[in-house]
């Protein structure tokens, strides 16, 4: 068992969520560490006069004492600054700062204490109010026939088969073209800019904007010369913003044949009728109202748990959680509601939304706590194994080798990155903890209401 560190510490102030401490190791205790270090290292050290592992204790301080020091003092801050706020039943809400008081070099060789102070705010302590006595509204609507009937239209139009029209008959929007085609820029073929036999459907927005409505009225036979402008943002940087012509020769124009809505139709996606495939869309249909209905109904929780709840929040948490925010807002496009007002303005709007997100959090928090919410296991490897996929498959779009394994590796190995995932999960489970204790009352709502963003910011 791991021997306790004995030291000491004084509480030199506290204000608020601040605390500062001044934390005390005694040389012979650092001592006694780098004498355990030595012992538990001897066994694997081979020097010249002595039989391994039978090199006195004293004789592998001289040789090692000040290297191994170096690392024995860091292991104790971590460890001592963790235990002077667990010993006091404290709970640091940023990173506990330590700053050295003793001069390192008289730690290292033994000839002074280890002191050093440690400043940290904690979590405040609050009391959560009573969940059960919530009231809750949770808006509810029926999918009408007309959202079934529009679903069905789209998979008819994604089954659609084509048919070789005359020779003489010109492409419209929504035909398919069987074309061969030769990109060139500054008058030189370019890498991926060459196809033979590729079909097209004008209007599909397949290829780069003003190139399929070239080829409206194009006839099979016909040689078609394609003039474009790659866009600036465009992912190949040596095509960006630059003019292309495409020599496109136009085999066949072909005409859209959609299938009729029947049983033969619920065939051709895997189904036994058209009944099944309505009932399947209905039921899909209805799952996305029933999480949009769940959505406005979170939004209305944490408004109401957000007024219930005034305490004072870490500072370092809000200040953290606005840079977040506002790089974010740095990075986008401001809407119009924003267009106007100035960076002051706009930065108080953002930092209550970073206090709201943070007292939320910190509610969230210590109901779940104290209910006993758990993320399953099970259930956070597989957010996980997701996680891993999608980030992968983005590196990989930004020409980064690298697997899904790896991804998950990483994860494994990083605690901190383990806990973004779980956060959003144990979040929900805390969200349904509640409503399943809150009264709920359904209220229903048209279509386009239940549509709606919900009001008010959400965590």
């Amino acid at each position: 068992m791991k021997d306790e560190i004995k030291m000491e510490v004084i509480e030199k102030s506290a204000e608020g969520l601040d605390r500062k401490f001044q934390v005390k190791v005694s040389a012979e205790e650092l001592d006694k560490k780098l004498v355990a270090k030595l012992e538990e290292v001897k066994g694997r050290v081979h020097l010249k006069g002595f039989r391994k592992g039978k090199a006195p204790v004293a004789h592998l301080k001289k040789l090692y004492g000040k290297g191994m020091m170096g690392e024995i003092i860091q292991d104790i801050v971590t460890e001592t600054s963790q235990k002077a706020f667990s010993e006091r039943d404290l709970q640091p809400a940023t990173t506990p700062r330590p700053e050295l008081i003793s001069k390192i070099d008289d730690v290292i060789e033994g000839k002074a204490d280890l002191e050093y102070d440690l400043q940290a705010e904690i979590l405040p302590t609050f009391e959560p109010m009573d969940v059960s006595t919530l009231k809750l509204t949770r808006p509810v609507a029926e999918v009408p026939e007309s959202d079934v009937d529009e679903a069905l239209a789209k998979i008819a139009e994604q089954q659609v088969s084509y048919k070789e029209r005359g020779k003489t008959a010109k492409a419209k929007e929504k035909d398919q073209v069987l074309i061969d085609f030769v990109g060139k820029v500054d008058g030189e073929e370019f890498e991926g800019g060459k196809g033979e036999g590729f079909e097209l459907v004008l209007g599909s927005g397949q290829f780069i904007g003003g190139f399929e409505d070239q080829l409206i009225g194009a006839k099979a036979g016909d040689d078609v010369e394609v003039k474009v402008t790659f866009p600036e943002e465009y992912h190949a940087k040596n095509l960006a913003g630059k003019d292309a012509v495409f020599d496109v020769h136009v085999q066949e124009v072909r005409a859209p044949e959609e299938p009729a809505i029947d049983d033969e139709l619920a065939k051709k996606v895997g189904l036994e009728s058209l009944d099944d495939l309505k009932k399947r869309i209905k039921e899909r249909i209805e799952g996305d109202y029933k999480d949009l209905s769940r959505s406005h109904l979170k939004r209305s929780l944490l408004d109401k748990l957000d007024e219930a709840h005034d305490f004072e929040l870490p500072q370092g948490m809000v200040n953290a959680e606005f840079e977040q925010i506002w790089r974010q807002v740095e990075s986008t496009e401001r809407d119009e509601e924003d267009k106007d007002k100035s960076d002051e303005e706009l930065k108080e709007e953002y930092r209550k939304i970073a206090e709201r997100r943070v007292r939320l959090g910190l509610v969230l928090a210590e109901i779940g706590k104290r209910a006993e919410v758990k993320v399953p296991s099970q259930e956070l490897q597989q957010a996980v194994q997701r996680q891993a996929i999608q980030e992968a498959q983005y590196m990989q779009m930004q020409g980064q080798n690298i697997s899904p394994q790896e991804v998950l590796q990483f994860y494994q190995k990083n605690p901190q990155a383990l806990e973004q995932v779980r956060a959003p999960l144990f979040e929900e489970k805390v969200v349904d903890y509640i409503i399943e204790r809150a009264e709920v009352k359904d209220k229903t709502v048209s279509k386009d209401k239940l549509m709606e963003e919900p009001d008010g910011v959400d965590l």
